[in-house]
């Protein structure tokens, strides 16, 4: 396996690069919202590139993708619904999967859910959300929601694709246990022992709910990987996250 980034994720799938020959992943995407378009077009460049090698090569691209793009009215979370992303981000990523399903090269197009595990970076939700509990306050939207997902189980779930052959396919990574942020705060305030104010704000892309289907992930990784998920998932990825961190 050829991993192309130096970050989060692809530190984390660096066991596996002996793993699947063949296969080029494309872990160095844009990490974020509210960038400017100048790093928005550095990964637009570094897609058609990396296509175009995995093209002529014959190597399978796996692109991350992300299911920022669901939360727009009467969205289930599908892989097949039709989409118009409700933030700026999931419109980016959704316009590099075309070009990526486009392409003629053989892909796996991965729509991740909010991956959390050691060294990930600070602006991400869960570490976001730690360190305002340590401060005593917490922003909080009414109604968002999101899928927690662990590193590790994450690097499962993506092995477990890869050795089941499939390809050609758009497919969510999550949990599938998809919980109102204020649960997770509250969570967290538990754990850590602390008490923290919640700051109840509106609007903006972060109120909204990214809750991503599992089914057709189920369909296809073998039962053991997926064995961990199920309600309350997000509280034992947040405990895992907690030790591993020394939060």
């Amino acid at each position: 396996m050829d991993i192309i980034g130096k970050g989060f994720i692809a530190r984390h799938l660096w066991p596996l690069r002996e793993a699947h020959p063949g296969v080029t992943v494309l872990a160095a995407g844009v990490p974020r919202q509210h960038l400017p378009d100048s790093e928005h077009e550095r990964e637009a460049a570094l897609v058609r590139e990396t296509v175009a090698r995995c093209r002529r090569r014959g190597e399978l691209l796996v692109f991350f993708s992300t299911v920022s793009m669901y939360g727009g009215p009467g969205c289930r979370g599908r892989e097949d619904d039709p989409l118009v992303p409700t933030t700026r981000y999931g419109r980016h990523k959704f316009a590099l999967e075309s070009v990526v399903r486009e392409s003629g090269a053989a892909h796996l197009v991965l729509r991740l859910s909010y991956v959390l595990g050691p060294h990930g970076p600070g602006f991400r939700l869960v570490p976001a959300l730690v360190s305002q509990v340590r401060a005593g306050r917490v922003r909080v939207h009414p109604g968002a929601r999101r899928d927690l997902l662990h590193v590790s189980d994450f690097v499962d779930l993506v092995d477990g694709l890869l050795a089941s052959g499939v390809r050609d396919e758009t497919v969510n990574v999550a949990s599938g246990d998809c919980v109102d942020v204020r649960e997770i705060v509250a969570h967290l305030k538990l754990r850590l022992g602390l008490e923290a104010v919640e700051e109840v704000v509106g609007g903006g892309e972060s109120a909204f709910s990214h809750c991503p289907s599992v089914a057709k992930l189920r369909s296809l990784v073998p039962a053991p990987a997926a064995a961990v998920f199920g309600p309350g998932y997000h509280r034992r990825a947040l405990d895992r996250y907690l030790r591993e961190t020394g939060d």
